[in-house]
């Protein structure tokens, strides 16, 4: 009897070539590129098989996730996030305050020295917030994923001089925990066998002035309008405007203050992905930008740069609203592995 022989293609072994970002996309071994960065040379990691032939587990070093993460805080700090400077160019067009047009050169020349020099562009180098996607056919060797993260905050800000800016105690023993960490970590499993890692330094001078509101339903659009505006206008020049808006509208308590601060890691320009919420936030930011603070609160027309809004089903009694601030140093970098 003639023997013969099946070869099982492994899932996942077939490379392609794809543009797609996030976890679930196709795994290469071209080195990977940080988001608007240089080219960043990483180790590839182990495809190891599982004990289903017909299924594999694509293996992630600890070290490899420390090493990146550190790269991510070391370059936002000095260079702000793809795009943002160009919306401050085109703020300076819009504004017809002297003393705004004034500031947003200023605030443009200070990104520019910081990145050519290597100097962070704010002395607050913030709170690490994290978000990460992970596949489900990816697992993490060496130590767990947020050991992996928190290794990685720690040695970028020692090795970039970072302002360390984390206590361990909130109230009763604010004891500097020198190495800005633990980080805030927030997590999605995916499909796929990739990590999609996005890293924000989140000041607090914005951070503070950040507010939620649990409306009811009758408060309706103009409910939300009018506590965007609200805190908005409260914040005044505490803010550090010109300002990104993170809004977030549903879920519960705890996760609409979440969903703010997803709008405001977002990438420069994106918008919601309904049109209906889309066209919410260009009228937000018009009624955001007749508040009158300008840049630096000393006046002018542009308060924010973009104002962008997330949402999540929420309960039929309630209409959770949050906002959350993000000052002129916006520093928030990405990249998949």
């Amino acid at each position: 009897m003639k023997r013969t022989t099946r070869r099982t293609v492994l899932r996942g072994e077939k490379r392609v070539k794809s543009s797609r970002r996030g976890a679930s996309g196709p795994r290469v071994s071209t080195p990977r590129t940080l988001r608007g960065s240089r080219t960043v040379r990483t180790r590839v990691s182990a495809t190891v098989r599982t004990a289903d032939p017909a299924r594999t587990a694509r293996v992630l070093p600890a070290s490899l996730i420390s090493e990146t993460v550190a790269a991510l805080c070391k370059k936002m700090a000095v260079d702000l996030s793809p795009g943002y400077l160009d919306a401050m160019r085109k703020a300076v067009s819009l504004e017809r305050s002297e003393t705004g047009i004034v500031v947003l050169n200023t605030l443009l020349r200070n990104a520019e020295l910081a990145k050519t020099e290597g100097l962070p562009t704010c002395q607050d180098t913030g709170v690490t917030i994290v978000h990460v996607k992970i596949g489900s056919e990816v697992r993490v060797e060496g130590a767990t994923l947020e050991d992996a993260v928190n290794a990685g905050v720690r040695r970028g800000y020692e090795e970039g001089y970072l302002r360390m800016s984390v206590v361990g105690d909130p109230l009763l023993q604010r004891v500097n925990t020198k190495t800005n960490t633990p980080a805030v970590v927030h997590y999605e499993f995916v499909a796929g066998d990739r990590i999609w890692i996005r890293v924000m330094e989140k000041g607090t001078g914005a951070e503070n002035m950040s507010q939620l509101k649990m409306l009811t339903p009758a408060a309706g659009k103009e409910g939300v309008r009018d506590f965007v505006m609200k805190v908005v206008d409260e914040a005044g020049p505490n803010a550090c405007p010109p300002l990104i808006v993170g809004v977030g509208i549903g879920g519960t308590f705890d996760q609409v203050g979440w969903l703010a601060k997803q709008a405001v890691m977002r990438p420069m320009g994106a918008k919601n992905a309904d049109p209906k919420y889309a066209a919410m936030e260009e009228d937000l930011l018009k009624s955001v930008n007749t508040v009158g603070s300008g840049p630096q609160g000393l006046g002018g027309l542009v308060t924010a740069l973009e104002v962008r809004v997330e949402v999540a089903p929420c309960h039929i009694g309630a209409l959770p609203v949050a906002v959350n601030l993000e000052c002129h140093a916006h520093r928030v970098q990405e990249v998949t592995l």
